[in-house]
């Protein structure tokens, strides 16, 4: 080989080398906003799709999805109605808390319906819920499942309470949020 011809290979070698570690690190940069974009629900989708790539795929389908929704802000006449209506429902839990838990499941509904979540199926929304709020959508799942615990008759008063108390957590965050700003996904 010629001088000319090693110099050559040489360069390629370094352009396909920059380019796999610019690769490589874009994919770091991809993981590391996922994980702080997503927080908890980061690992809850990687463990569940049993991989990193298609659990970040995942993760970046619902930022795109969710980039499509236009969800509003409650005016503060609704903001008022609906938390006079979740006192009213805290009221209840005293003499019924199954009957609470069933009427906060809907109150959080409304509250979602109110604010632009599209409210097709609960996987859906719990997804779509945490690209907003992803510390947050844990305790929906955790009070939905104790509301369908509730209506086959399989709760108890504690389990209740618990699931008040998450669904509170999501009332307040949605109830009270001034619109996120948007970061968009460097994917």
């Amino acid at each position: 080989m010629d001088q000319h011809t090693t110099v050559v290979l040489i360069v390629i070698a370094l352009a396909v080398l920059a380019g796999l570690i610019a690769w490589f690190y874009s994919r770091y940069q991809r993981s590391k906003w996922l994980r702080q974009r997503f927080g908890p629900e980061y690992e809850r989708v990687i463990q569940k799709e049993g991989s990193i790539r298609r659990g970040e795929g995942v993760l970046a389908f619902r930022e795109k999805k969710r980039q499509t929704i236009h969800l509003r802000p409650l005016p503060a006449a609704s903001q008022q109605d609906f938390s006079n209506r979740w006192n009213d429902v805290q009221l209840r839990f005293v003499d019924d808390p199954a009957g609470a838990v069933a009427k906060a499941d809907r109150l959080v509904h409304e509250v979602m319906e109110a604010r632009g979540y599209p409210m097709a199926d609960f996987e859906e929304q719990a997804e779509l819920i945490s690209v907003d709020h992803p510390v947050v959508v844990e305790n929906y799942r955790a009070a939905h499942s104790i509301a369908l615990s509730r209506a086959r008759g399989h709760a108890t008063t504690e389990t209740l309470r618990q699931g008040m108390v998450h669904y509170r957590a999501l009332f307040d965050e949605l109830l009270y949020e001034t619109l996120p700003e948007r970061k968009e996904a460097r994917l």
